[in-house]
């Protein structure tokens, strides 16, 4: 009998995934690595980029971004689970998408003069939040077709991110009737779902990205109502153990004959490997303390690129990260209303989700 581990079950736990933070937190990598995992449980696994210079098919080692649904390769000798599936990756654009919606709606031939007059791109920016709304109903409509198990969603960094995710309510407010409306109504109702969505915020463990991911949850929530997953902390160092201790000590032990100059390099590097651990490990306990979600670290990975390889690696700590995926002391469950810590912002109410 199959088993359910905390992966499958945290893959389950909603049908879309949007992945947002502050610009070179990783966010891109992040949700290459969680779709990778959930193709790894045996999920049909489909991976939105919203650029179509996004990052996340050059990880896969793909270099094309397409508006239609394209397999992405994998790994011959995957070592995981022989019920691993491919990774689908699909490029949404405000344009195509508004080019998509002003057919459905009759407008083919305005559409098309557009397109080629240049014109689109002011049309699109005509109604504030138009843009965004138009991507969010379309990763709507991919989740009530059933277009994959998860949808993954790479989504805009913190500060569009906000935009991004409050829009529809923006558009509801501001509008009575009509089919942008209607729209809003039913992305606004999406996003407060925590059965069809939930927002994994990307941080790292630095003062600012900190800051930032505490006050992006606030405002999600206090304007969308979003669920919210495990805090992912990434480009953790991998602790070190005995950085005090003497190198030329050590390596007489060891039978090895420093250059000169070589042990207080040596020094030199402990003492900021030790002092970068400590910072680390400050800011994710500051994070915890202003918002209490369960964390979820991803460790540095200490190479010029991140490839398939690289989203392996990080594929593997995840998934033990979510095995051993723990609720802040004192809750459980659907963790509920609770309280920003003073300092880092207003206080406002956040629902989180394990």
């Amino acid at each position: 009998m199959h088993v359910e581990t905390n992966a499958t079950a945290f893959c389950r736990k909603s049908s879309v995934v949007v992945v947002a933070g502050k610009g070179g937190v990783g966010k891109s990598t992040v949700s290459a690595t969680l779709a990778r995992v959930a193709a790894r449980q045996g999920l049909s696994v489909l991976l939105i980029q919203l650029d179509e210079d996004g990052a996340v098919s050059q990880l896969f080692d793909h270099h094309q971004s397409s508006p239609e649904a394209v397999e992405l390769s994998a790994d011959p000798t995957d070592h995981w689970d022989a019920k691993s599936t491919p990774v689908r990756t699909l490029t949404i654009t405000a344009e195509d998408v508004l080019v998509e919606y002003l057919r459905e709606h009759g407008f083919g031939r305005v559409a098309r003069r557009l397109s080629r007059s240049g014109m689109l791109d002011i049309v699109a920016t005509g109604i504030p939040g138009v843009r965004d709304l138009l991507v969010l109903g379309k990763i709507l409509q991919l989740d009530r077709s059933n277009a994959a198990d998860l949808i993954v969603v790479d989504g805009p960094a913190a500060g569009h991110a906000v935009t991004f995710l409050t829009c529809a309510q923006g558009v509801l407010d501001s509008s009575r009737a009509g089919p942008l409306h209607s729209l809003a109504f039913d992305v606004v109702s999406f996003l407060s779902d925590p059965a069809r969505c939930q927002v994994v915020l990307v941080t790292v463990a630095e003062e600012t990205p900190v800051n930032e991911t505490v006050e992006t949850a606030r405002t999600l929530q206090a304007q969308v109502g979003v669920c919210l997953g495990p805090a992912i902390v990434n480009l953790m160092f991998p602790r070190l153990e005995l950085l005090d201790a003497d190198p030329e000590t050590a390596a007489a032990a060891a039978g090895i004959t420093l250059r000169p100059g070589e042990a207080d390099a040596i020094r030199a590097a402990a003492m900021f490997r030790c002092l970068r651990q400590e910072m680390q490990a400050e800011q994710a306990t500051r994070l915890a303390e202003a918002l209490p979600l369960p964390q979820l670290w991803l460790p540095k990975l200490f190479g010029a690129e991140i490839g398939l390889l690289e989203i392996d690696l990080l594929a593997d700590a995840m998934k033990t990260g979510l095995t051993h995926l723990r609720e802040p002391a004192g809750r459980s469950g659907c963790l509920g209303p609770i309280r920003l810590a003073a300092g880092v912002g207003s206080a406002e109410r956040i629902t989180v989700c394990e």
